[in-house]
């Protein structure tokens, strides 16, 4: 058995960062294309919502997406490696992911849309990278490894998995467990109810009102981010930042507030070699909202829930 066999029957793969950074950066790229063809096409929903990717049996897709009379989706296919785009009256195409630059991927999109009928005008410049290089000019990243990219997605699987168990216990507004190619995490946020101060923070190459649209409610975020560590980091943070926050105790032991990025921080491999990796990063999540939520001063009582309440209906 080859060592990628055995890391993809792990639930928690091993996958360093520094392994495949230059792939991922290719990949996260080629990620905002994709988004951005759904942003155009697809109604604006509250905080950017719409503009979203899903992690789906094969890699990542966009679920259906509306134009004029008919709808389509476009999937990244880790297993089989190449983008596919289905439509409702049938039509279906594809292009192989494999080593290419930005540009050529590009190119070979748009090419495929208009062969079935769909018209794409974007904004062709990626966001919240430095440098932003026009798509069609990016021959600077062109790297694909296959391997690396399964073993991301299976990361993904398993992330996405632990995090929809706990938004399970959130009966107030919550988001969708999603990948936002913008800053290429999976992520779900919790809402308190109430407004926020307009955001005054800056993203790369992202105009400001982008970002007050995404945070124009009070939050308590987490997710998945293949950076900020050896092999990625779970997250959690709140925005507005209650006082007190970042001492407030979490767990588990190897989590930790950065100041830097203003949130808790807990190692990928940190949950990877835990004896019960999903009950240690549920124990981060949990403790991590408590903090946001008891010192924002959350109705806590009113937007909480237990997910297994029917199991005890008489």
């Amino acid at each position: 058995m080859s060592d990628l066999d055995t890391q993809l029957e792990s639930r928690w793969p091993r996958l360093r960062v520094e392994d495949w950074v230059a792939t991922r950066d290719t990949l996260h790229l080629w990620t905002q294309i994709i988004g951005k063809i759904r942003l155009v096409h697809a109604p604006m929903l509250n905080h950017w919502w719409q503009v979203a990717l899903y992690v789906s049996p094969r890699g990542l897709t966009t679920s259906a997406i509306p134009q004029g009379h008919r709808i389509f989706d476009i999937e990244f296919d880790f297993c089989d490696h190449e983008v596919r785009v289905r439509t409702s009256d049938g039509a279906t195409g594809r292009i192989a992911l494999e080593a290419m630059t930005v540009a050529d991927f590009y190119g070979d999109i748009l090419r495929l849309l208009d062969e079935l009928g769909i018209e794409v005008a974007i904004h062709a410049a990626p966001n919240e990278v430095d440098p932003a290089i026009p798509f069609a000019q990016d021959r600077q990243h062109a790297s694909y490894d296959p391997d690396a990219v399964r073993l991301f997605w299976h990361q993904l699987i398993s992330a996405e998995r632990v995090l929809q168990a706990f938004r399970s216990y959130f009966i107030g507004k919550v988001s969708p467990v999603h990948f936002f190619w913008g800053s290429f995490d999976l992520t779900c946020t919790r809402f308190s109810g109430r407004s926020a101060p307009a955001y005054m923070g800056k993203a790369l190459n992202c105009p400001t009102w982008v970002m007050v649209e995404s945070y124009s409610r009070e939050v308590s975020s987490c997710g998945f981010w293949p950076g900020g560590g050896d092999e990625g980091a779970f997250y959690s943070y709140a925005y507005p930042e209650p006082a007190g926050f970042a001492d407030a105790p979490v767990g588990p032991d190897a989590a930790f507030y950065s100041p830097e990025f203003r949130q808790f921080l807990l190692p990928y491999e940190a949950v990877r070699t835990a004896p019960d990796p999903d009950r240690t990063l549920l124990q981060f999540l949990q403790s991590t909202y408590e903090a946001a939520a008891d010192r924002g001063g959350w109705d806590r009582a009113a937007l909480e829930t237990d997910p297994a309440r029917w199991l005890r209906r008489s």
